[in-house]
């Protein structure tokens, strides 16, 4: 077995590759940008090498630079997870003609595979269903409309080399792929250093199910069930799981077969993913093959229990496959829940920053699931412009779909970030729906659910409750605390506007018991909070639960999973002034276009004095490695232009206003 494996990659799946190595005995030497330098994966592996400035095109996607930290460690093999070159055919050529291991499959299976247009043809050969499309390369956004017309919207335009969500647009009209065609070529030559571009039908109402495959250097080849990875935001998987409720035995055997024919037809020789948009008739077309091991492995490891780095390394080595077809069995239900460095209240805009607090739920088997949270950073950390903006992805257990999700909702509730802006309220929100809980999912799921974006929820009755027993605890606390405890039995409690009376009396085991006015009573136990903590855990009537809170001038903020609000404890004649109140105006930001996010200006096409039609572009700001275009959301005059090509912008900085 190798002794000594370098990991050509960064964050959580580097964290997660030094983890298995430390089981299986094996050393790690860890490569590291400039931005990189303080990360948990740099602490954690036995070496460290710096290959360069932040950019990654200065550093983890410089082959040179990561063979010679092979020479100068010693190293005998490459892990090189996902993104960055762990589908680049050359490097693995490279590192082959080098004599150092490539922990991946073979370079011509990647380059069979990895490349979206001949793998559909490959694919069709080897007799898998595959979606109607124009695999032939496209030049100009003129020959895109002509065959756009020829296949019939809405239509899929992808880039050849893309993956993560990057380079993918929809197009309904002549006019969506004009515009989405360049922007596609664009995002794909920078992600990638390859603007080839093709295009596909869009199926309506679709599901993506994708097939895990696993093979060795001896011809086996087996698949590990699939994963579901529907809910989606912009092309981008938010919310996976496994198995999928839509599939039957029939279905998931029909589409494990095919993912194994076709990973056989390359000589497929590590982990890879079989990737198809399936529809909610259980029809499924073949969409790509990823080469590499995939962001949400986490899930398809919690049902099968094997460990897929552990055996991409031991197929790298030359081991046989330990186990055949038969012997895989799903044992349970798993969910995994992306945590991103993004604003949901804000449009799911990156929020990049420093991660000051950042409280993790605890790992293992709780009350009734399982725990797995496999993060790359720490409290403190930096979350940069220059990568992904994932903060962990957090993945729950349970024997039944039921247990899986409700374990999820609680493990969200147990998350605590702070710094920067970040998306576990929307991922509990989802987990709390009951279209979610029932299994009817499809890519269009974030769009159908919150159609003008993603505001909180409503308090449901039970959440009431919640803010209302967290709030009279901690004034009660905090009374206590400063000395002036009050021997009131009787409060207003509000939540933001709405009164809700409330008596306060305690049982025989010093419980607190609150009566609601016209609710009948609540028990309030087990109370876990003190000033200056952000999170409140107790149980209510016996069940726990955990609110993130925050102290304020007049009451506190609290938010229990996807509901918010101003909580306020008050006597009942203040009470009554609070409900007079003005609500405070609004600033008019109407006629100002503001960077939504921290980034770089690609281009501002506006010149001051300029007429602008509603839905014109305005400017593309691009962060994250994606492009976002600015539109005009109301006809104008250019009256400023506050940057230009090539500026660096924070969020909400002007960058055009109309007079």
């Amino acid at each position: 077995m190798f002794s000594k494996i370098l990991i050509a990659n960064r964050g959580e799946i580097a964290v997660r590759i030094i983890k298995t190595c430390r089981r299986m005995g094996i050393k790690t030497v860890q490569v590291y940008s400039e931005a990189d330098a303080g990360s948990l994966a740099v602490e954690m592996a036995d070496e460290a090498v710096l290959i360069g400035p932040a950019p990654a095109a200065q550093s983890y996607l410089l082959a040179d630079k990561i063979v010679e930290a092979v020479r100068q460690t010693g190293a005998e093999a490459v892990h090189p997870g996902f993104g960055f070159l762990s589908e680049n055919a050359g490097f693995a050529r490279r590192l082959r003609e080098e004599g150092i291991a490539f922990i991946g499959p073979n370079p011509e299976a990647i380059e069979a595979m990895g490349d979206k247009i001949s793998s559909k043809k490959l694919a069709a050969e080897a007799g898998v269903s595959t979606v109607p499309g124009h695999m032939g390369l496209i030049e100009t956004p003129e020959e895109a409309v002509r065959i756009a017309n020829q296949i019939g919207y809405p239509i899929m335009i992808k880039a050849s080399a893309g993956g993560g969500g990057k380079g993918i647009r929809v197009a309904h009209s002549d006019a969506d792929m004009a515009e989405g065609f360049a922007a596609v070529k664009a995002e794909a030559l920078n992600a990638f250093g390859d603007d080839r571009v093709f295009l596909e039908k869009f199926i309506i109402d679709p599901r993506h199910i994708e097939i895990q495959v696993l093979g060795d250097k001896h011809g086996h080849v087996v698949h590990l069930f699939e994963r579901e990875c529907s809910i989606q935001r912009r092309n981008q998987k938010v919310i996976e799981e496994a198995p999928s409720p839509l599939l039957d035995e029939a279905t998931r055997a029909a589409m494990g077969a095919q993912a194994v024919a076709l990973a056989q037809a390359v000589n497929y020789d590590s982990a890879g993913t079989v990737e198809f948009v399936a529809g909610q008739d259980k029809s499924f077309y073949f969409l790509e093959m990823n080469t590499r091991l995939q962001v949400e492995h986490p899930v398809t490891e919690l049902i099968t229990g094997v460990d897929l780095v552990e055996q991409m390394i031991r197929s790298a080595w030359g081991e046989k496959l330990a186990f055949e077809q038969k012997d895989l069995k799903i044992d349970g239900w798993a969910i995994e829940s992306r945590i991103y460095a993004e604003d949901p209240y804000r449009g799911f805009l990156p929020s990049i920053g420093r991660l000051v607090r950042y409280e993790q739920p605890e790992e293992g088997e709780q009350d009734g699931y399982v725990v797995r949270n496999d993060s790359g950073v720490r409290e403190g950390d930096e979350i940069s412009m220059f990568y992904d903006p994932m903060i962990a992805k957090l993945c729950a257990w349970g024997e039944t779909r039921e247990a899986a999700v409700a374990g999820m909702a609680r493990a969200l509730e147990d998350t605590h970030l702070s710094g920067l802006g970040h998306n576990v309220p929307f991922l509990a929100a989802v987990m709390d729906q009951e279209r979610f809980r029932s299994g009817r999912l499809s890519t269009s799921y974030i769009k159908d659910e919150f159609p003008d974006g993603f505001h909180g929820l409503k308090p449901t009755q039970d959440q009431e409750r919640i803010l209302i027993a967290a709030a009279m605890a901690m004034h009660e606390i905090i009374a206590e605390q400063d000395g002036d405890p009050s021997d009131r039995t009787d409060w207003i409690v509000m939540i933001d506007k709405t009164p809700h009376g409330v008596g306060l009396s305690y049982d025989a085991d010093e419980a607190m018991i609150l009566t609601l006015t016209g609710g009948g009573d609540i028990r309030l136990s087990e109370i876990d909070w003190r000033p200056g903590l952000a999170q409140f855990k107790a149980e209510l009537d016996g069940e726990a639960f955990t609110a993130e809170v925050r102290r304020v001038a007049d009451g506190f903020d609290i938010r229990h999973r996807a509901a918010k609000a101003r909580v306020r404890v008050l006597r009942p004649q203040v009470a009554e002034l609070y409900a007079r109140l003005p609500e405070k105006a609004v600033a008019d930001t109407s006629k100002l276009v503001l960077s939504p996010m921290p980034g770089l200006v690609v281009s501002i096409p506006v010149v001051v004095g300029q007429a602008v039609k509603t839905g014109e572009t305005v400017a593309i700001i691009e962060a994250m490695k994606m492009q976002n275009i600015l539109k005009a959301e109301r006809d104008g005059v250019v009256k400023a232009v506050g940057a230009k090509d090539g500026d660096p912008v924070a969020a909400d900085d002007v960058l055009v206003e109309f007079g």
